[in-house]
């Protein structure tokens, strides 16, 4: 099976990546987000090493056990053959109640068939009040191209 739309990509065709990841995230489903990657897919997360979609689910099932009211933002950086950089936002907040902006950029490579095979994120968190939020659940169709502020 294929996972399109597949490399190499296009601008276009990255937009189109880079938006489904951003759905597929707010979706805040890890068996859906899990399906995206190669069943031997590995992630570098933070300081985090992942392996294949299992530990994917676990990982993300524990990350939103943790991160209320997760949304995300992604936004296409570059892309070339089966790779596609992204760069991200997203808004947390903990159980104590503080809300976080984490801030990130992400690295992808693809299979022949469209599936993520790597994803390397670096990620840095930003504790903000939650008057400054600013992302607030899935974007509307309206707003999929709208760019990140830098801060």
């Amino acid at each position: 099976m294929t996972r399109p739309p597949v490399p190499p990509f296009d601008d276009a065709t990255a937009r189109q990546k880079v938006q489904a990841a951003e759905d597929a995230w707010n979706s805040k489903d890890p068996e859906r987000v899990a399906g995206a990657y190669t069943p031997d897919t590995v992630w570098r997360n933070r300081s985090e090493f992942v392996r294949g979609r299992d530990e994917v689910v676990a990982f993300l099932t524990a990350k939103w056990e943790r991160e209320h009211e997760y949304a995300l933002r992604k936004s296409l950086w570059a892309f070339t053959g089966n790779h596609i950089a992204v760069r991200f936002q997203y808004e947390w907040h903990d159980d104590a109640g503080q809300w976080w902006r984490s801030y990130g950029n992400e690295n992808w490579e693809f299979d022949n068939d469209g599936y993520m095979a790597r994803r390397e994120a670096s990620i840095n968190d930003v504790a903000i009040d939650e008057a400054d939020r600013r992302i607030f659940g899935a974007r509307a169709d309206d707003a999929k191209d709208d760019p990140l502020p830098l801060e």
